[in-house]
């Protein structure tokens, strides 16, 4: 099969892209569930970016750079942060419908943020942002959508990519898409880590794909642990957005005492790996809740009305109840190294979204600032796209075929919650060498497990876990290799920062199937 856009993944940063190069080309969107499924469905808070006469671009910038503890690059950023209004512009142009005040959008307040500037829609901007795109990609004539079909790698030829290889999950079948460009729009790897905000999809495919390839991948050691999830038996880590404390929310520990300014003078809108560590610590003494009542019924049932009722299914009334919160994996900042049009180190492959490091978060990534980086690289990306309709849409000689097979799936299951379970013990919010010694020794140990059953043909689940090692092995490799504490990364043997000897970023490149370490 053949197309001049090939995009896999199905979040902001896909359709954004898809959309916008629909006017050149034929598009194939391929995603593994449905189109709605995404981390970009489950953004709650915002998009952040200047829109108000006492707020300016410089703020942003310096409010993400000052968030990513030296590490950004400024350069990027600017760009980012100039690119925000007209970001905004054209998701108002795709239908989205953010929040009004009197006729004025609304903003709010977030961690890390000098001014209020995040826009939402509710409490579920990205579900809002995901739907408006999603009903533009069906009225495409120009744009194809294959659901339940997983990429499983990318077809190279002559080091350039032309293509993926992608299982039709429905039908069990192998097919071979070839295109101009492919751009991979995968998303996340929050569920390498047994606590999660994110979805059961998002185990890192995309970067897993570009790193068998040859592409280079960055600042892998910078997982960024949201402070507030429900912290309740029997219930999801369900996001409690970080606009709650923009509101006014408190966290008090068992005794009822708030605690947070005793620890950062922003108090609840300290940066979110501050906060984090702090409630980690906190919950070694007793609970930790968020407290939102005093902002009266009506306001959190107008504001928060999607995290009422969540948290009501697990018999929490967040009118009248604390709400029980501790962290959870939530973002990687680090990823695909790509410049600002989403080009990666590998010929005609780009990549947008959570699964790059574009090097705007830098060792800590500024709330709301995800959506806003999604749109405006791809954006930009689909600006230089008609270059790539030049490029022959050829087949390389004849591929080793993938075959499907029915493996046993209680070893794999087994072998996925031994994974998560050790990421978050061994490499989670604070580290030790001794503890990712240990990760690293586990990860060979379930590789060769792993190894056993790869003889046969491949499942879904099976795929999926082996990208999960090779993320999760990438991870503890950067982390531990970073002998400081900078931003979301933190050890309790090298507790302060070193710019002396660490400001610098961590890379991988796989060659010949060797992983290779380099700092830029």
């Amino acid at each position: 099969m053949n197309t001049d856009f090939l995009v896999v993944g199905s979040g902001i940063a896909g359709l954004n892209f898809a959309l916008k190069v629909a006017n050149y080309g034929r598009v194939i969107i391929v995603t593994k569930k449905e189109i709605m499924e995404s981390n970009t469905n489950l953004a709650q808070g915002g998009i952040a970016t200047v829109t108000r006469k006492d707020d300016s671009v410089q703020l942003h910038i310096k409010d993400t750079v000052n968030v990513g503890s030296g590490l950004s690059n400024k350069r990027i950023v600017k760009i980012l942060a100039e690119k925000g209004p007209e970001a905004i512009r054209n998701l108002l142009s795709f239908g989205v419908k953010f929040d009004k005040e009197n006729d004025e959008l609304h903003l709010t307040t977030e961690g890390g943020h000098s001014m209020a500037r995040v826009l939402h829609s509710g409490d579920s901007t990205g579900r809002e942002i995901e739907q408006s795109m999603t009903e533009s990609i069906r009225k495409s004539k120009d744009i194809e959508v294959f659901e339940d079909c997983f990429a499983i790698d990318l077809i190279l030829k002559n080091t350039g990519c032309i293509g993926a290889r992608i299982l039709d999950i429905k039908n069990r079948k192998m097919c071979d898409i070839f295109a101009r460009v492919t751009i991979l729009a995968t998303g996340g790897i929050g569920y390498i880590y047994q606590n999660t905000t994110n979805p059961e999809i998002a185990t890192g495919d995309g970067i897993a794909m570009a790193l068998r390839a040859g592409a280079k991948i960055e600042d892998m050691e910078f997982v960024q642990f949201h402070p507030t999830t429900l912290n309740k038996l029997g219930a999801p880590h369900f996001l409690i957005s970080e606009a709650l404390r923009g509101e006014g929310a408190i966290l008090v520990n068992a005794r009822g005492e708030r605690f947070m300014l005793g620890y950062d003078n922003m108090g609840e809108l300290a940066p979110r790996d501050i906060i984090s560590r702090t409630i980690f610590n906190e919950l070694k003494n007793g609970p930790v809740y968020l407290d939102i009542r005093h902002k009266g019924k009506g306001f959190i049932l107008d504001r928060f009305p999607m995290i009422h009722q969540e948290c009501l299914k697990y018999d929490v009334d967040i009118t009248t109840d604390l709400i029980p919160v501790s962290p959870a994996a939530h973002y990687i900042c680090g990823g695909i190294k790509t410049n600002e049009y989403g080009e990666t180190t590998v010929a005609n492959l780009l990549a947008f979204g959570e699964c790059t490091c574009t090097g705007v978060h830098g060792a800590n990534r500024l709330a709301s600032n995800s959506l806003l980086e999604s749109v405006v690289f791809s954006s930009l990306g689909a600006q230089k796209a008609k270059n790539y309709l030049k490029n022959e849409i050829e087949a390389p000689p004849q591929q080793k075929e993938t075959a499907f097979a029915n493996i046993e799936t209680q070893e794999l299951n087994y072998i996925k919650a031994e994974l998560r379970n050790a990421m978050w013990d061994y490499v989670g919010i604070i580290r030790t060498e001794e503890k990712m010694d240990l990760m690293l020794r586990k990860l060979e140990h379930l590789n060769r497990r792993l190894d056993v059953f790869g003889g046969t043909g491949v499942n879904t689940q099976f795929l999926e876990i082996k990208n999960m090692v090779t993320v999760a092995n990438l991870i503890t490799k950067a982390a531990h290799t970073r002998k400081e504490s900078r931003g979301t990364h933190y050890r309790t043997d090298y507790p302060t920062t070193d710019d002396k000897n660490w400001l610098k970023h961590i890379c991988f490149e796989q060659r010949e199937e060797k992983l290779h370490t380099f700092f830029t």
